[in-house]
């Protein structure tokens, strides 16, 4: 069959050659040619444990008539929101259950708790893989998009149906040090989570010419180019960075750069017009993976208001280009960078993160050193070292797995979690 010869283990001859190499199936809801974080550390994953002699599966969402030139990307039928212009899976396909259960994988790993991550749970139990679940997001505060429905109580229902999820999980990875302690304290997890966050390549993002790309864009010499980046969405808090910018002096020469798109971009060019700004605000959409780098070595500064963030992958990728920062203290974020020495963390509020703003632009000697120590610490966040960080954890999963140990986070009953957020009385039997 041409399955044979695209995607399966030669008859299990490469485990007998190499008993160390894992079979290794990510189960995810985003990837390219969409760009996110998520699809960013499935892909950067993929290569690095493919560079230590693993064999990598994807599963996901087909995605218009892009077409892929890897092997073993296996894609489920989807469709598109017109807006985000993601592809939403339909978790059914007869092709990749027969390659399941002929492939057989070391360890499925998913990036979502929703369709294909849910996809991959049952072919966890069906066929007794190891299951890995990196907590990627802070769905929690994704609960406005479920309105008219109260925010708090879609929150907490949120929480108790992950927590649900990660009970079928042998082993969950999160990105951050804040992102464990969140999850510590929600589930009551200590062991079985793990710190992994994504490589990013540093040569990628260090070795733009900083003259020409600023000179492509035709951007002034005497002008302080402050780039963010991210989807235009309510939670990137975009609305309180504009409200910062429009705060600086008037003396100050700037230009705010924002790459990404979203359904806020109407209200956020609104605002922008109201406080004055719009000459100085450029939201440029959509940019190429392969042309974000450009955009920031011909930048200055990278300004960042988002309290959403579980690792802090834009920063990080800001930092490596040289790039100081200045942004408000939030979980990702506060992760990456130290105020003082990467840049300047401010409190969530408009004025203190235009006064963080303020003095890093009227400080050259802080944005020096600040660049400096930047590029530093991005430099630790190697591909390879990750990679093999979470080598560890897949081995921890398959012995856990032959134990028979899943994670046991704190959970009430799904019944119980339903008449809270109706906010019904429970009484036990």
């Amino acid at each position: 069959m041409l399955w044979n010869a695209l995607f399966l283990r030669p008859c299990g001859y490469s485990k007998f050659m190499n008993p160390e190499k894992l079979h290794i199936a990510h189960f995810t809801n985003v990837y390219k040619p969409v760009i996110n974080g998520v699809a960013i550390s499935v892909e950067s994953f993929r290569n690095a444990l493919e560079k230590r002699g693993h064999q990598v599966y994807v599963y996901a969402p087909a995605a218009g008539d892009h077409e892929d030139d890897e092997r073993f990307i296996v894609r489920y039928p989807s469709f598109e929101l017109p807006m985000q212009k993601y592809p939403i899976t339909a978790p059914v396909s007869s092709t990749a259950d027969e390659l399941i259960k002929i492939t057989k994988p070391d360890v499925l790993h998913a990036h979502h708790p929703a369709l294909l991550g849910r996809t991959a749970l049952q072919y966890s139990e069906q066929y007794e893989i190891p299951m890995v679940f990196t907590y990627h997001t802070r769905y929690h505060d994704y609960a406005h998009y479920a309105d008219p429905f109260p925010k708090e109580r879609v929150g907490e229902l949120i929480t108790h149906w992950l927590g649900h999820f990660m009970s079928g999980c042998h082993r969950v990875v999160v990105p951050s040090e804040s992102i464990k302690k969140m999850v510590s304290e929600n589930y009551g997890l200590q062991d079985g989570v793990k710190v992994v966050p994504t490589g990013i390549d540093f040569h990628k993002f260090s070795s733009v010419d900083r003259e020409k790309a600023r000179k492509d864009r035709d951007w002034p010499k005497q002008e302080t180019v402050l780039v963010s980046i991210g989807r235009l969405a309510k939670e990137k808090n975009f609305d309180l960075l504009i409200r910062s910018v429009a705060k600086l002096p008037q003396d100050l020469s700037w230009r705010l750069v924002i790459l990404g798109e979203g359904d806020e971009r109407e209200a956020l060019e609104t605002l922008a017009e109201e406080l004055g700004v719009a000459s100085q605000v450029d939201m440029v959409g959509r940019v190429p993976a392969h042309k974000v780098p450009e955009y920031l070595a011909a930048a200055d500064v990278f300004a960042f208001a988002s309290v959403t963030e579980t690792q802090g992958l834009v920063t990080l990728e800001a930092m490596a280009a040289g790039l100081p920062v200045v942004a408000v203290k939030a979980s990702g974020t506060s992760d990456v960078v130290e105020s003082g020495v990467q840049g300047l963390l401010t409190e969530v509020d408009a004025e203190a993160l235009a006064e963080g703003l303020k003095k890093m632009l009227e400080s050259q000697s802080l944005q020096d050193k600040s660049s400096a120590k930047a590029q530093e610490k991005a430099r630790l966040f190697t591909p390879d070292r990750q990679a093999g960080l979470m080598e560890e954890v897949y081995r921890e999963a398959i012995e856990a797995n032959r134990q028979g140990q899943t994670l046991h986070p704190s959970l009430m009953s799904h019944w119980e979690a339903f008449l809270e957020f109706l906010g019904l009385p429970y009484a036990a039997s």
